[in-house]
């Protein structure tokens, strides 16, 4: 019986173990997600930018080779 008990509270704290990642993976998700999005839109921006400026990146020159 002893034994059960051992094993069942061994298990209930692995458990809370593994919640407490999920809950932590889950909060990094979220700020990963929040900085793609601040990405896209500074790129979007940035693109914005360049075409209104007439800048055209197919025309910029090669970058040295080394």
């Amino acid at each position: 019986m002893n034994d059960l008990e051992s094993q069942l509270a061994f298990q209930e704290d692995i458990i809370e173990q593994l919640n407490q990642q999920v809950y932590d993976q889950s909060q990094q998700l979220t700020e990963l997600q929040q900085h793609v999005r601040f990405l896209a839109k500074k790129l979007k921006q940035i693109q914005e930018d360049n075409s209104s400026a007439g800048v055209d990146p197919s025309h910029e020159p090669p970058p040295p080779h080394y």
